[in-house]
């Protein structure tokens, strides 16, 4: 195994060592351009949590031996956050566009049978695929959520995900294998051929991005169920220290600023969040700790510079 990256390496030293993390730091919302800055001064700067970051760059270097060490380290806010940009990144982007060149290098005329069901294959794929991302997005992410508030819901545990999450890239091998063996171009053989290689590289991505899941997310979700469960409050031991820390808002906090300025109350906030008013208090504390603005007026002038909400949606006193 390869010696892990630090947060002392040189941020360009890394991506130039493993190319590969390019597309993960998309995902963590990092640009290029940091000179001769170190890891840990660009993730600081970029409002990213250095051993998360650390975390799946040297989980995608070294595999899952490396896992078990970053499991109490991680922000699992943070892994939130890059998982469901994972998910924008291939819904949004690599799959619809293997599919734009999937089309264009297959003849999908009604005479050629082969080709209209690889691409049907392909659509199917791809709905399974959004399926499965957005149940992620909209049941698991939000229960972990309310897992970081201190809160337990009952009669699920991120357990029963890991049972049924099976690795979403073993369709991709059959369409790959069915166009090798069984589609004969006339014509567009270099394009196919390109199609074919950005399918290998999809499918390792998801593979990658789905044994992540596995070995990184559930086990530190699993730890913050413990937790949890021992009634130590919310976002408690590392994670805790490491959100006191951090000075950009959480998406959840995003949520409630967009609430406040759209004129809700605590109440009414809880209610539409699903959490305690106590909690919908303790973000509002966090975030006026965090941004230094404790006036409405303030958070709407910031809520509106960052896209949070438009000018329409703002309630006027």
């Amino acid at each position: 195994m390869s010696a892990n990256y630090k947060d002392t390496d040189r941020m360009c030293d890394v991506i130039c060592d493993e190319y590969h993390l390019l597309q993960m730091m998309s995902r963590f919302g990092i640009p290029l351009g940091f000179g001769e800055k170190t890891v840990k001064e660009v993730c600081s700067e970029n409002g990213v949590d250095t051993t998360t970051f650390l975390a799946v760059a040297n989980y995608m270097k070294n595999g899952a031996d490396t896992a078990d060490y970053y499991t109490d380290e991680v922000s699992v806010a943070a892994l939130i956050a890059y998982l469901r940009q994972a998910h924008s990144y291939f819904l949004d982007f690599q799959l619809p566009a293997i599919r734009r060149k999937l089309l264009e290098a297959i003849d999908c005329s009604e005479k050629n049978e082969v080709a209209y069901l690889i691409l049907k294959f392909y659509d199917e794929y791809m709905g399974e695929v959004r399926k499965h991302m957005e149940y992620e997005n909209r049941k698991i992410f939000s229960y972990v959520n309310r897992l970081l508030e201190g809160q337990r819901p009952a009669n699920f545990e991120i357990a029963q995900f890991l049972k049924g999450h099976e690795s979403i890239d073993k369709k991709l091998q059959e369409l790959k294998n069915i166009i090798i063996k069984y589609y004969a171009p006339r014509d567009n053989v270099e394009l196919l051929n390109t199609v074919l290689f950005d399918i290998f590289n999809c499918e390792a991505d998801l593979h990658t991005h789905c044994e992540l899941e596995n070995c990184l997310f559930v086990p530190a979700v699993q730890l913050l169920e413990s937790k949890v469960a021992a009634g130590t409050g919310e976002a408690t031991g590392k994670e805790a220290e490491r959100n006191e820390g951090q000075e950009t808002l959480s998406e959840r906090e995003k949520e409630i600023v967009g609430c406040i300025v759209r004129g809700m109350t605590n109440k009414e906030i809880a209610d539409k969040l699903f959490i305690s008013i106590n909690t919908v208090l303790t973000h509002r504390k966090n975030i006026s700790r965090k941004l230094s603005i404790h006036s409405v007026a303030g958070l709407t002038i910031y809520a509106i510079v960052n896209g949070l909400v438009n000018l329409e949606d703002v309630h006027m006193a």
